[in-house]
This record gives C-alpha cells, sequence and structure tokens, in this order.
C-alpha cells in the first residue's frame, strides 16, 4: 500500500514535532501479520478515529502505542521517546492514558480509591493531593457524587466514567480508546460520548478505535479505515464519509448505523 502523508489541519500544528510517529510498523501473532507496514503521524492535539471490519488491526495499533502489544519491525516513536526497551515503556506510559472495552475497575475499591491508586504509587502524590485531583476529575465527567461507591454499585455507562477518570488522573499527554462504548447498553453509550467530546474540545491528543460514526463525524480531525492490517484510506470526516475514494470503504459505510 502506498502510505499517505498525514492530512495538514493548520500552520499551527503541522509545523510542530508530532507528538505520535510510527513508521513501517508490523506484527504477527504467529504467522498471522495483524499490522502491514503501517505509516503515520499524529500532531499534538489532534483527534483521530479508527473504523474498520473486526480483526482488521485497530485494536492492536492503539495497544503497541502503548506498549500493551510489541511489534516486531518498524519503530515507533510517542512524544519523542522511541518504544525501544523497558525504561521507555515506562516513560511512555506516564504520558498516554487509555481506557478499554471492559471497564477494568478494581471491585473492592471505591471510585474515589480506583482514581487516587496509581498517581499515589506511580507519582508519589499524597493522599490529600490524589483525593483532590480524582474529585477533581469525577466531577469532570460528572460522576462526583458516586466517589464512594464500589463498581458494583455503579452502571456500565458510571463506570467506564469512572475509568476515564482514572486514566486522566496520571494527567496524560495522549488518550488512546479502545471501544470504549462497545460493552454498554444503548442508552449509555451517549453518557460516555459526552465525556470523550469534552476531552476533545478541552484539546487533548486522542485516538480512538470505534465504530459511533456520529461521533467521528463531530469530533475528529481524521478518519482512517483500517483493512487486513492497513491503513486503507484516511480523511477529514466530511470527505470520509461524504466522498468515499474506495468500494471498500463505501460498502463499509453503508453497512454500519449512523442513526443520530
Amino acid at each position: 500500500m502506498q502510505h499517505r502523508e498525514p492530512i495538514a489541519l493548520g500552520a499551527s500544528q503541522s509545523a510542530s514535532r508530532p507528538v505520535i510517529v510510527l513508521d513501517r510498523v508490523s506484527k504477527w501473532f504467529g504467522e498471522f501479520q495483524v499490522l502491514r507496514n503501517v505509516s503515520l503521524q499524529v500532531a499534538r492535539g489532534e483527534k483521530i478515529v479508527f473504523c474498520g471490519p473486526s480483526g482488521s488491526g485497530k485494536s492492536t495499533l492503539i495497544r503497541c502505542i502503548n506498549a500493551l502489544e510489541f511489534a516486531q519491525a518498524g519503530s515507533i516513536t510517542v512524544d519523542g521517546i522511541e518504544l525501544r526497551a523497558a525504561a521507555d515503556v515506562r516513560a511512555i506510559r506516564r504520558e498516554v492514558g487509555m481506557v478499554f472495552q471492559q471497564f477494568n475497575l478494581f471491585p473492592h475499591l471505591t471510585a474515589l480509591d480506583n482514581l487516587t491508586l496509581a498517581p499515589m504509587w506511580v507519582r508519589g502524590q499524597t493522599r490529600m493531593e490524589a483525593e483532590r485531583l480524582a474529585m477533581e476529575l469525577l466531577e469532570r465527567v460528572h460522576i462526583a457524587e458516586q466517589a464512594h461507591k464500589y463498581p458494583g454499585q455503579l452502571s456500565g455507562g458510571q463506570q467506564q466514567r469512572v475509568a476515564i477518570a482514572r486514566a486522566l488522573c496520571m494527567q496524560p499527554k495522549i488518550m488512546l480508546f479502545d471501544e470504549p462504548t462497545s460493552a454498554l447498553d444503548p442508552e449509555m453509550v451517549n453518557e460516555v460520548l459526552d465525556v470523550m467530546t469534552d476531552l476533545a474540545k478541552a484539546g487533548m491528543t486522542m485516538l480512538c478505535v470505534t465504530h459511533e460514526m456520529n461521533f467521528a463525524q463531530r469530533v475528529a480531525n481524521r478518519v482512517i479505515f483500517m483493512e487486513k492490517g492497513e491503513l486503507l484510506e484516511e480523511a477529514p470526516p466530511e470527505q470520509f464519509f461524504g466522498r468515499p475514494q474506495s468500494e471498500r470503504l463505501a460498502a463499509f459505510l453503508s453497512q454500519v448505523s449512523r442513526s443520530p
């Protein structure tokens, strides 16, 4: 596949150093190649949505950025740090927050305690400092009144908002979202998407794997379609949804729900 250069987003962003650079990244699971020579640059503050059929490599790609998976070929650089050794992994994870399909909250800890754990252990904050930040972030995701409840006492949407707040407690420069609404009941999806939209408006660099196409249209600077481990097509939302360049993307979009 011929690599496409990222679409310019304006002088202020294009003139700055990309915050994420993937250069010819490839990965295999056994004999199956899940990523094929992927190159991508992400500007600071950019919002990118990845979509595509199941098994196309979307989740693996963003997991490689956070070193939850390791590429066997190519290079990944995050905020000037090339991912090569264990020390690089620790440095990158301090700058990158990630939210998964499942909430992964500690069931024996309250929402507040789930948020304060990492800042106290990793960043060395006092309990008072960590709780102050945690409450600010629970307020930001509109769930401060649930601070002293356990995950089992919260709805799925509430748990996912706690998970987002927990990631933000490490004050990351980049947020990765791996289908964060796919495990939610339909009526809970919008409350999580609203929080993600607020983060985008605040200028957070975001990479999102999702099939929520209305969210992509509202928030993304670029939407990228992946298939068979390749970046098959990328464009700003207006072009991506309105004027797809390939028959494959047009067929995919016709199958994806785009109801408001």
